[in-house]
């Protein structure tokens, strides 16, 4: 099993979610985006509620270090 982690890479502008069952790489100005639609899908699905926790931590974090330095 994989670690689930989010990554920022700077120089290519560009974020990367990597979840246990599978990963992609985005646009680091999409990030606000996908943190929003993690946000819905917890609302939509309260039956999956704690499903999206780690995922809507990992990119909140991700958020913080990208407009904190």
């Amino acid at each position: 099993m994989s670690e689930n982690r989010c990554e920022i890479d700077r120089a290519a502008g560009t974020f990367t979610l990597s979840l246990e069952s599978w990963g992609n790489t985005y646009p680091l100005e999409k990030l606000d985006r996908w943190l929003a639609f993690y946000r819905e899908q917890r609302e939509l699905f309260p039956k999956s509620l704690k499903s999206y926790d780690e995922t809507i931590a990992l990119l909140e974090k991700a958020l913080a270090e990208r407009d904190g330095g």
